[in-house]
Formats: structure tokens, sequence, C-alpha cells
């Protein structure tokens, strides 16, 4: 899922944001450039509301009370809301590595664990390791495939522990660039 944010967001917010800088000279740009700004606010506001929904993390809302006159200055200059830009610029890549990782250990695990059922449905009635010319390992009785059942179920756990570690990380990184940023006192 953070994929298809991270595409959507990357996506939507580098255009808007390039056509609002380009065009403000011509004072086009500043509608786009102020459009820009309130779908980063807004959408970092869904985003964490998912991230609570699926990962169970609360995260609040960065932003600073929007004075009485001045209110799109103070949108514009209030840290959230760059940080919350550089949240949907990161999600593209990371989300990308996310998927990948999930994609790979998911279908490695579940391929291994289920190889006894299906390997007869293949076009050769066998699985061929590696090749399908000159293949390294024959796969084609049921009592073969059953260590790879075995690695799979290992496989399987690794998977699980993975899933969850990959999205307490991310949870971290939601927190870091979409709540608000935690001072200390220095020299007190």
């Amino acid at each position: 899922m953070n994929l298809g944010v991270g595409i959507a967001g990357f996506v939507t917010l580098v255009t808007l944001f390039a056509v609002g800088l380009g065009t403000a000279i011509i004072w086009v740009g500043l509608p786009v450039l102020a459009l820009a700004v309130l779908l980063c606010r807004g959408g970092a506001q869904v985003e964490r509301a998912r991230v609570y929904a699926l990962l169970d993390t609360y995260i609040a809302a960065p932003h600073s009370p929007l004075p009485e006159t001045g209110r799109w200055k103070a949108r514009f200059r209030d840290g959230g809301t760059w940080r919350s830009l550089a949240y949907f610029l990161l999600l593209l890549p990371i989300g990308i590595v996310e998927f990948t990782m999930m994609v790979a250990l998911w279908a490695s695990s579940l391929g291994l664990l289920f190889l006894p059922v299906y390997f007869r449905f293949l076009p050769t009635g066998s699985y061929r390791l590696w090749d399908w010319d000159r293949p390294v390992l024959v796969i084609d009785s049921t009592v073969e495939a059953l260590p790879f059942t075995a690695l799979g179920v290992l496989v399987l756990a690794v998977t699980l522990v993975t899933t969850r570690w990959l999205a307490r990380v991310h949870a971290r990184f939601a927190r870091a660039l979409l709540g608000p940023v935690l001072t200390t006192a220095v020299g007190r």
C-alpha cells in the first residue's frame, strides 16, 4: 500500500510544485502552489490516520494553529508542511523497497510451502530449479518436494518477523516526518 500512496503523492506534489514554481513569475503559479500546500497538508493528515489504523501508531499533527491574519504565509513557513512534503517524496523509494521485499519474501515462502501441491500442474509436470533446459534439480514427486516445504516454513517465519520489523520501521519513519518536532531545552 505504501507504494501506491508513494506514487500518487510523489507524482501529484512534484507536478504541482514544479508547475507552481515555474509559473509563479506570472502569478499563475501562486494558486497552484497554494493547492500543492493544501494537498500536502491534507495528504499528511490522511496518512497519519492510515498509519494509526494499520500500524497502531498515533501521530499528533505537527502544525501550529494558524493565526488570524497571514494564514497562507504561516502555512508556507510551517516546518510541518515541508516535512510532510519530504515524507511523500521519500515514500516512493521507500515504498518500492518495502513492496519488493514483501513480494519476494511472501512469494518465496508460499511457493516453497505449497510446492508439493502445485509442482504436478506445471507445464512439464515437475519443478525444475533455475533452468528449464538444464535444471540443477528436478522435483517430480511429493517426497522430493517435502524438504522444500520445510524450507518454506522457515522462510515463512523469517517473512513474518521481517513484516513486523518493516511495519515498526515505517511507523518510526512516519512519526519522524509527519509528527511534531520534539524540542529539548539546551543550556538550562
